[in-house]
């Protein structure tokens, strides 16, 4: 790669629904351009375990577990690199997110917990790599997530508008930018959006998802139950805030409605896509006004009753995919870990204090690396202060 090439990062990640690895190559100039981008499902017994979360596992089964999903990840970038014809020494790193095994920021210590060997990542493509980004804000005091708005803030703020980025994966967070230049950055975990409507689905059906929300629509929203599941301190506890299956599972679902398998199950189904939309949307008006647009990413987006009650509830909002702006829905997280991967490298921050929580900004994550002549002491590594 030259010098006047614009540079390109390659992002990774797996989400907490553990299905696949997003794999993106990511050109960063003057934006972020997605040039090649591919999911890769993860073996299903490995997935399978991943979520069997209540199982317990051994340390040697956690040391496996890690090896094995490095190796997993480097096969995602090795692979999509092949299929697009693009050469591993044009790639300047890889930003790995890695998979979360445990996020427990309100414990004391708080603490969380990405598994997917990053030396065998950078072992196996000779691609200098970076992981491990969420630790070290959470050391620094903070949430340790979400990290990616300080991403969409980079890519999708606007100076005549507000925005709002919802990312709806297995668990809901939304991104709300101001005005560019006018204010801080506010993001948060809203809760469940596909973990717990893909548990109820895999439970009751045997099937990985509901597609397109069609057994959720065959259903009708229990109110009580709704309100049951609302009551939850988490929905009503100001940002910044951060969740994951840990919490919003389905123990969860029967500890706060007990009878549940009584109950109709695609109705229950329905009720766990409104309470999705609730919560993602409830804080919409945090600026006093709601944003002119809500661009929506993740797995969700392709949920087509979820997108429609998500517009019903925000009559006043343009609710459309990220798409409309240049990222596809289905990499806007890979590309985040892509862009992260390159603030490490800058040594400029990856965090936003404003959502997090964090004490200041940080340089994020650890360097591993690759095989090609890369010196990790020449780069400028900043010096943060609160």
């Amino acid at each position: 790669m030259t010098s006047s090439s614009p540079a390109r990062f390659l992002g990774l990640i797996s989400g907490t629904s553990a299905d696949a690895v997003d794999a993106a190559v990511v050109s960063f100039d003057g934006g972020a351009e997605v040039l090649a981008a591919r999911s890769y499902p993860l073996p299903v017994a490995l997935r399978d375990r991943l979520l069997d979360l209540g199982g317990g596992f051994t340390p040697a089964e956690l040391t496996r577990l890690d090896a094995r999903l490095g190796e997993v990840f480097a096969d995602a970038a090795l692979a999509l690199l092949d299929e697009a014809g693009v050469a591993a020494d044009s790639i300047t790193a890889i930003g790995s997110h890695g998979q979360t095994l445990w996020h427990a920021a309100d414990d004391e210590p708080a603490s969380t917990w990405q598994i997917g060997d990053p030396n065998r990542i950078a072992e196996r493509t000779g691609i200098a790599t970076v992981a491990d980004f969420r630790r070290r804000d959470m050391a620094a005091g903070g949430q340790g997530a979400p990290l990616a708005p300080a991403f969409h803030d980079a890519v999708f703020s606007d100076p005549t508008e507000l925005r709002g980025i919802l990312n709806l994966g297995g668990i809901a967070n939304l991104t709300l930018l101001p005005r560019a230049g006018s204010g801080e950055v506010l993001g948060f975990d809203t809760g469940p959006a596909n973990t717990l409507l893909d548990a109820w689905c895999r439970e009751h059906r045997n099937e990985s998802f509901d597609a397109d929300g069609a057994w959720a629509r065959s259903g009708t929203c229990d109110d009580g139950l709704l309100q049951a599941w609302l009551d939850d301190p988490y929905f009503q506890r100001p940002p910044p805030k951060s969740t994951g299956p840990e919490h919003f599972n389905l123990a969860w679902l029967a500890q706060r409605a007990p009878g549940l398998d009584a109950l109709d199950a695609a109705s229950v189904q329905a009720t766990l896509l409104e309470l999705t939309a609730r919560s993602a949307t409830a804080w919409l008006d945090h600026w006093g006004e709601r944003p002119g647009e809500l661009l929506v990413c993740g797995g969700g987006v392709h949920n087509g009753a979820l997108m429609a009650r998500i517009a019903a509830l925000v009559p006043d909002v343009r609710v459309q995919s990220t798409a409309v702006r240049g990222v596809d829905p289905d990499y806007v997280e890979a590309a985040a870990f892509a862009w992260l991967a390159r603030q490490t490298l800058a040594g400029e921050a990856g965090n936003l204090p404003s959502v997090t929580g964090a004490r200041g900004p940080r340089v994020l994550g650890a360097v591993y690396p690759g095989g090609r002549d890369w010196d990790a002491r020449s780069r400028p590594w900043a010096t943060p202060t609160d």
